[in-house]
């Protein structure tokens, strides 16, 4: 009695000590407003908010997180539109790469038929049938080690790092873990501290997603000042930051709860 006693007040004493922080709100692509993910992080206590983006499919706080299911990253490696996808995703500061359905379907396999299973147009199919029932291997551009190259361009080249989730569920997990990660533990500009005047407005601008030094230099060039940049328009800020100004503009414009 006396030890259950002890333990009562030491749970008590540790759920009063927890502080209980705000979760972030996360800003979702509309294309994804049927994904399972969604309902998970809801369930997780995430606010959720569905819009357009340009880039990527999730942002959280300062990251870009560009979503695909095992079977849409092979068709939109067949289609070309991964490749665009990429690009678009390489210009931002933080972004990630998440593949996921890995414990559910098999990213590739060398010998068997299974690539039936992922998402081939059926042009592909109608064109090249005879190469689709055989080994994978002799599909065009869609081998294994094509796949398998494919993915080491994109963390390598493209400096994309990529991480393979089980599920929905495992996804949202990880966003979840994402969203406590400090600033300062996802930022990649606070390695240097700024010296001069002018560094340190090029540090204030690279503190933004998809603004790198060269850009931080362009924007001043252009603008002047951070508070000209700050104060530019969606539509002037684009001449520059292209598709990335929508991202730049809604941090900019977001309320600090």
């Amino acid at each position: 009695m006396i030890v259950k006693e002890i333990e009562n007040i030491f749970v008590k004493k540790v759920s009063k000590n927890k502080k209980q922080f705000p979760k972030p709100k996360i800003t979702i692509d509309y294309r994804e407003k049927n994904s399972l993910v969604i309902s998970k992080l809801i369930k997780l206590g995430f606010e959720t908010e569905i819009k357009e983006l340009k880039i990527g499919d999730y942002i959280v706080k300062n990251t870009i997180i560009e979503r695909k299911t095992v079977s849409d990253f092979i068709s939109s490696m067949i289609n070309q539109r991964l490749h665009q996808q990429i690009k678009d995703l390489q210009q931002c500061e933080n972004k990630l790469l998440i593949i996921e359905g890995i414990e559910e379907q098999e990213l590739y396999n060398d010998y068997d038929e299974s690539f039936h299973n992922y998402a081939i147009s059926q042009e592909a199919i109608r064109n090249r049938p005879a190469e689709f029932r055989g080994k994978l291997k002799k599909t065009k551009g869609l081998s294994s080690n094509a796949i398998r190259g494919f993915l080491l361009s994109i963390t390598l080249k493209h400096k994309i790092p990529i991480i393979f989730t089980k599920n929905p569920e495992d996804t949202a997990k990880f966003i979840s873990v994402l969203s406590n990660k400090k600033s300062t533990e996802i930022s990649l500009n606070f390695n240097k501290k700024p010296k001069t005047k002018k560094e340190q407005l090029q540090f204030i601008l690279e503190g933004f997603p998809g603004i790198g030094p060269k850009t931080s230099k362009k924007l001043l060039s252009e603008f002047k000042s951070v508070k000209n940049i700050i104060n530019a328009s969606e539509k002037e800020l684009k001449k520059i930051l292209g598709k990335k100004a929508e991202i730049v503009k809604k941090i900019i414009e977001e309320k600090y709860d």
